[in-house]
């Protein structure tokens, strides 16, 4: 019964997802022949709003098809009407639906920093591409050195949302870790965390000084799975047993308003002092959770 309920999960998110790709592969075929950035704003707005109602149809079928066992705790004063960053640990898939259990049509749009390859994903990977998200490459540290001219296009594509940002208010979401936890890439991190992965500040750090200004506050999601193996299709199935979802809302430090992340060496090291600190607290939290 459960593979069962899982087949049906897949064919759900795939005809929601085919229903709302005709008006999406349409705007965007509008947007790339529409004249001036505030011609193209309007096209990104219904865009926004396609988006928006097709998280909305999945979360309708899957709260009730699904019943994920979800317990949140939710800072009061969101709004749609401001600007956000969230920040998440990142465990599965399913993430990325959690959130948008807890924040959809409470905070405004979310846009994530999403990696490269997923543009080729159909129908979504266009999404990615119409909604003006980041697409950033996965960089190691010996990749950035010998060849910077790749991070400095990750920056480029992060200034150029923030910037077009600036123009109405979005929640940009980011898993810092970078990728998904499991045992074996936190065995090879050599992290200092029990739960965690060592986060990355540079991302980040670029949004806050691009939109610091506008930032109603940061997020800061920690999401705790009963299983401790969660994955997608395990949610898909129903099985994934209880997720606990907790977020708090962060003022941006003053300090954090003042510096350049890329060339100023002791501000960087100030930010990614502030962000481990915020890991090592989150790291105590999933402890106590248990």
């Amino acid at each position: 019964m459960p593979t069962l309920r899982g087949f049906v999960s897949i064919l759900l998110l795939t005809l929601t997802t085919l229903a709302w790709g005709v008006p999406l592969i349409l705007l965007t075929l509008i947007k790339l022949v529409t004249p001036g950035r505030r011609l193209r704003r309007r096209v990104l707005t219904a865009l926004n709003w396609v988006a928006l109602n097709w998280v909305g149809s999945n979360l309708w079928w899957m709260r009730r098809w699904l019943r994920p066992r979800l317990e949140m705790a939710l800072p009061e004063g969101l709004s749609r009407d401001q600007w956000w960053l969230v920040l998440s640990n990142h465990r599965s898939w399913t993430d990325i639906f959690l959130l948008f259990f807890a924040l959809h049509r409470r905070i405004p749009m979310p846009h994530f920093f999403v990696k490269r390859q997923l543009i080729w994903i159909p129908i979504v990977g266009l999404a990615f591409w119409a909604m003006e998200f980041p697409m950033l490459r996965r960089l190691t540290r010996e990749q950035r050195e010998r060849n910077p001219q790749l991070a400095r296009r990750d920056r480029e594509a992060t200034e150029r949302m923030c910037r077009h940002a600036r123009e109405r208010p979005i929640a940009i979401y980011n898993f810092v870790e970078g990728t998904r936890f499991t045992p074996a890439k936190h065995a090879a991190q050599d992290a200092p965390y029990r739960h965690l992965l060592r986060p990355r500040a540079g991302g980040i750090a670029q949004v806050v000084s691009l939109l610091g200004d506008r930032l109603g506050g940061i997020l800061d999601v920690t999401l705790h799975y009963d299983n401790p193996d969660p994955s997608f299709w395990g949610f898909l199935c129903g099985r994934e047993g209880r997720v606990r979802l907790e977020a708090r809302r962060l003022a941006v430090p003053a300090w954090m308003l003042e510096g350049d992340y890329h060339d100023d060496t002791d501000y960087k090291e100030r930010f990614q002092s502030w962000l481990n600190v915020l890991w090592q607290d989150k790291d105590h939290r999933l402890d106590s959770s248990r």
